[in-house]
């Protein structure tokens, strides 16, 4: 059974800063000594803020711009690629919102916009072929010279941070350092670039309502514009401090149900901004569709039993998704 340090004596009003650098280079007892570091957030507070973790500043810039590029176009131009069945594509903003919140009677839709891209797989791609949900085709622009491009090179990249830090959520969990390799060999994520125009929201509206991810760990590359903030354990709100090149890092729901509710998925939101448009490139990254999510055992004991059933990652995306962004719903969008 894992054993715990003390909560009482870690501050759970504070997002932590994780240097990676050390850890990635291979300096002697780093790799503990972030586990260690990863271990404290997640048990307390569920955030933690990454530098120096690989990712190139150029190809971030370029991921933010053609995020701006493609919000850029005439409203039935983004239509045109509106969301199909696996959640790939446009989504129009006003039509979404987080329903199955447990923190927050959601009950008027989000005020932003997004275009969501999955895993790129070939026409011969044996998942592809199989017609199942979430690993069917993405849908690209034509008007848009290199925006493809540019979004695989950011998810490949992003893909490889995750793939980089598992040895480390692996250490935290007193596990082997490769315990956890085998189920994101081939990641099952979604990206998501969102705009958030700086509008007037309505009373219990937001730029995106309290909510948990539904997967395994987000990273969201930091900006200077001012709108993520994290439920601490109190109750209260805190706006997630800008760090420059930096990455804001949460678990999700996949990995609470995994650690028996040890790592928590912590509820966070976005508020609209004021006076200039906000953009985010969110990567959402969870295991194969096929990984069966059950209680790990370094996460359940005699007095500690698992709480979750075992589900597979693919079950609850269809879930989640269906809940709360079911692409029919955009058939209608105006």
């Amino acid at each position: 059974m894992a054993v715990t340090s003390p909560r009482q004596e870690r501050p759970t009003d504070v997002i932590p800063v994780i240097d990676l650098g050390p850890c990635f280079e291979g300096a002697p007892g780093a790799l503990e000594a972030a586990a260690a570091e990863l271990r404290a957030a997640l048990e307390d507070i569920g955030f933690f803020i990454i530098v120096n973790h690989g990712v190139p500043r150029d190809l971030i810039d370029r991921t933010f711009a053609e995020a701006r590029r493609f919000h850029a176009q005439p409203y039935e131009t983004k239509m045109a690629l509106r969301m199909n069945e696996h959640n790939n594509g446009y989504m129009a903003m006003g039509r979404y919102a987080v329903w199955t919140s447990e923190v927050n009677a959601n009950d008027k839709p989000d005020l932003n916009e997004a275009f969501f891209v999955k895993r790129e797989r070939p026409p011969d791609d044996p998942l592809r072929r199989s017609g199942r949900r979430f690993v069917g085709p993405n849908r690209w622009p034509d008007g848009l010279p290199g925006f493809r491009e540019a979004v695989l090179a950011y998810t490949d990249a992003v893909d490889t941070l995750g793939r980089r830090l598992l040895p480390v959520c692996a250490i935290a969990l007193d596990l082997a350092p490769h315990h956890l390799d085998a189920a994101f060999a081939e990641s099952q994520f979604s990206f998501r670039l969102s705009h958030y125009p700086p509008v007037q929201a309505e009373p219990n509206q937001f730029g995106i309502a309290p909510h948990t991810d539904a997967n395994f760990l987000t990273f969201l590359a930091q900006t200077d514009v001012p709108g993520l903030q994290v439920r601490l354990p109190s109750g209260a709100w805190l706006d997630v401090p800008y760090v420059p090149e930096s990455y804001a890092v949460n678990a999700g729901d996949m990995m609470s149900r995994w650690t028996n509710g040890r790592f928590k998925s912590t509820p966070h939101r976005a508020l609209p901004p004021v006076g200039r448009h906000r953009y985010a490139i969110p990567f959402f990254l969870g295991p194969h569709i096929d990984t069966v999510i059950a209680c790990l055992p370094t996460c359940q004991g005699p007095e500690n039993p698992p709480r979750f059933p075992p589900i597979t990652y693919e079950a609850y995306l269809r879930w989640w998704y269906d809940a709360n962004y079911n692409a029919s719903a955009q058939d209608d969008a105006r």
